[in-house]
């Protein structure tokens, strides 16, 4: 018995990396998988198919069960024929995890528009949109007296989190996600779903490609020595999240090698109180006593 037997799953982002790894465990714990993958370059350019198909004969050769699909999942229709792809090919839908993203990173004086667009659509649009129809079902289900126990586990980062340098359209993408993870958390929790996000460190195309990251996640030349880096390190604690009787929800889990860390919200700390309003002259003095 796998841990995710009878749960239908749609993976996003899943030719490659991360997500590959997230689709390969989730099949192996008996997961039925929606291998979401628009292909093309890591900044979002061109468009190549084979990604998914890839992954999805990996999934069938060990005796699994998925299908690909090519949808833009930062498009509202897009998004909403992910969701039916799940529901035609399986006839339900569990769990949701929101992986898709590319990079362009820039310090800000270089930043363009466009680069600053395209990377908060694919992240920011490319989790709400599958996520709104995906919760439109679930209601659904929900309204018509189904006991739903689903979840959705979405993609977060450090950059956004802890922040980087030449990554401000990644990183508010990033910040945002988390944000979004925990505010749906608390609406969708009536419906029965759970809602998650993660923040993985790992070897993939975006951190080999990412400032400061890349002398880090080179694989051991030494077989016997762990790869903290290793992607497939990260999918156990999506695969856990996604199980039925999982309780997390609305919460942030760093993950990276054999950890697994809680983030905490942001927290007010250091406090200045004044019986009235305050000057700006005694506010300029006080103010640094917070720092």
């Amino acid at each position: 018995m796998g841990a995710l037997d009878g749960r239908v799953a749609i993976i996003t982002g899943a030719g490659r990396g991360i997500g590959r790894e997230h689709a390969l465990l989730f099949a192996a714990e008996g997961a039925k998988v929606v291998v979401n993958d628009l292909g093309g370059g890591l900044d979002g350019s061109s468009a190549e198919a084979t990604p998914a198909e890839e992954v999805v004969a990996e999934i069938t050769a060990m005796g699994g069960s998925a299908v690909a699909n090519h949808d833009n999942v930062a498009t509202w229709d897009g998004g909403e024929r992910l969701i039916k792809s799940a529901l035609d090919a399986f006839g339900d839908l569990h769990v949701l995890v929101n992986n898709a993203g590319i990079l362009r990173d820039r310090v800000l004086v270089n930043l363009s528009e466009e680069d600053w667009d395209a990377v908060i659509n694919v992240h920011l649009k490319g989790h709400f949109v599958p996520t709104r129809h995906a919760a439109t079902y679930w209601r659904e289900q929900a309204k018509a007296g189904k006991v739903v126990k689903a979840s959705v586990i979405n993609t977060s980062s450090t950059s956004g989190l802890l922040g980087n340098v030449g990554q401000s359209n990644y990183g508010a993408a990033k910040s945002g996600i988390a944000s979004f993870s925990l505010i749906i958390a608390e609406e969708l929790g009536r419906y029965g779903v759970r809602v998650n996000a993660i923040a993985p460190a790992a070897r993939t195309r975006m951190t080999e490609s990412t400032p400061g990251l890349s002398d880090y996640v080179v694989k051991p030349a030494d077989a016997a020595v762990f790869d903290v880096w290793d992607p497939a390190n990260i999918s156990p604690l999506v695969a856990t999240l996604a199980m039925e009787d999982c309780a997390a929800t609305g919460q942030v889990f760093f993950v990276q090698g054999g950890t697994v860390r809680k983030f905490q919200n942001w927290t007010m700390t250091e406090t200045l109180e004044n019986n009235d309003r305050w000057s700006v002259s005694e506010l300029a003095r006080q103010l640094p006593t917070l720092l």
